[in-house]
């Protein structure tokens, strides 16, 4: 005999019932997970090659230009951006142009670019400032000029979420003698609040011993927009220590500068790797808007001419640099930037 199927009761169906609301909540909140996800996903990045130049886009939307004029002493990014598109570094000099600064004003220092690396004293040569701004200067003295020239582009890869670019330089003096290569590697990223340049700059003493001197002309500079500089903007370095005479010469994991642009609260650190030279680095960081990390200027931070914080690197070797640019909009405080760097400095 056949047995009938036995009809579901009603505690059956009320499981039944509770399993398919707890399955299409599960997909529900899987699928906010996933839209989340997306959103906090980085953003594409792009690059555009043209003889001197390397435009970088992120999400479709322009972010900086790597510029390797041969007519400009060094090579430089300009401008750099947020996510929503606010410049947040100074729109001059462009090229060998400076017509837009007022050379009257204290703080017109034209050979801070927007972003770059360069050190008064290689060798007893000047990579900081520029030759072709020299009628500007009242104060350089009889120091010689150097001057960077390209080698090769060795790398321009673009991998989705992130882009890295490396070139090649000789470091020459006057009479176009190289006393030192260097190379100047960028990776690119970015999401929906924030952009993020690694740097790593690497150099070579291949023409005998390079002597990197004490100074504060150095070393890898930003100079920003007038927004995030005093009195508008605000300093604030790893310790908790804020403005600029708390804050220059001293040794710290990060600075960040922030202010309101257009409307809109923005701000761009700087992360010294651990893995770089002289760890943790100290800061040529200025109330003005010169954003620089200088590890070889102990004698003039410090005021003490019995400190030296020059170095040599032996022929055949060579001293590396890392930095992580994050620029951000919106709340981000200096708890979110203290998280941020502690990722970063897990990577390296």
């Amino acid at each position: 005999m056949l047995r009938q199927p036995r009809e579901t009761k009603g505690s059956d169906r009320k499981i039944l019932m509770k399993t398919i609301l707890l399955g299409a909540r599960l997909a529900q909140l899987m699928g906010v997970a996933a839209l989340c996800s997306t959103i906090l996903t980085g953003a594409d990045v792009k690059f555009e090659r043209s003889p001197h130049q390397i435009n970088v886009s992120i999400g479709g939307k322009p972010f900086t230009t790597y510029y390797f004029d041969p007519e400009v002493a060094k090579p430089y990014l300009m401008p750099l951006r947020t996510a929503s598109g606010r410049i947040v570094t100074r729109d001059f000099p462009v090229r060998n142009d400076a017509s837009k600064g007022d050379p009257k004003a204290s703080a017109f220092e034209p050979h801070q670019r927007p972003l770059y690396f360069g050190h008064g004293d290689m060798d007893g040569l000047d990579f900081w400032q520029e030759p072709v701004f020299d009628h500007y200067y009242s104060d350089h003295g009889h120091q010689a000029y150097g001057h960077m020239v390209l080698k090769s582009v060795e790398q321009a890869d673009s991998r989705g979420e992130t882009a890295i670019v490396r070139a090649r330089f000789t470091l020459d003096d006057p009479n176009n003698r190289v006393i030192a290569e260097e190379t100047q590697s960028y990776t690119f990223g970015g999401d929906d609040r924030t952009r993020t340049i690694d740097c790593e700059f690497i150099l070579y003493a291949i023409a005998g011993p390079l002597d990197i001197g004490d100074t504060k002309e150095g070393t890898f500079g930003i100079r920003l927009a007038p927004e995030l500089s005093a009195p508008l903007g605000r300093m604030l370095n790893s310790d908790g220590a804020k403005g600029e005479k708390a804050i220059w010469g001293k040794p710290a994991d990060w600075v960040d500068y922030e202010g309101v642009i257009s409307g809109k609260r923005v701000g761009i650190a700087v992360f010294d790797s651990p893995s770089s030279f002289r760890h943790p680095t100290t800061w040529h960081a200025r109330a003005y808007g010169l954003f620089a990390a200088n590890p070889f200027g102990a004698r003039e931070f410090t005021r003490d001419p019995s400190k030296d914080g020059s170095w040599t690197v032996p022929e055949g070797k060579s001293v590396t640099f890392r930095y992580r640019v994050l620029i951000h909009e919106g709340e981000f405080g200096a708890a979110e930037i203290a998280a941020a760097y502690s990722n970063y400095a897990t990577q390296k």
